[in-house]
């Protein structure tokens, strides 16, 4: 099994004889790197920085609320499957307001 994590793409989605299907699932790393796209073409000349905290903040925060909702808000399980110190994951939930 692969890492590749898989996402819907809405954008494939087909209606057909009133039912709606998905064509394929979209990489997560294929629909970070759409969103970085439009986000920059989006940026009309303007200046910014910390566009890698940005994302990471964007990401991250969404992560972490999924991984806790999946194991029940069991904080050693949580960090276990993201491979992360039980301390590290505690300061990243307080961070982001999930604790």
């Amino acid at each position: 099994m692969t890492n590749e994590a898989l996402i819907p793409d809405t954008s494939d989605v087909v209606s057909t004889g009133g039912q709606t299907q998905l064509q394929q699932p979209q990489a997560l790393r294929d629909a970070v790197e759409h969103a970085m796209e439009n986000y920059f073409r989006h940026l009309d000349g303007q200046m910014v920085t910390d566009v890698y905290d940005m994302v990471l903040s964007e990401i991250e925060a969404p992560m972490l609320e999924v991984v806790m909702k999946h194991t029940r808000h069991n904080q050693t399980r949580a960090a276990q499957l993201l491979g992360l110190n039980r301390g590290t994951l505690r300061k990243k939930l307080k961070r982001y307001g999930l604790l």
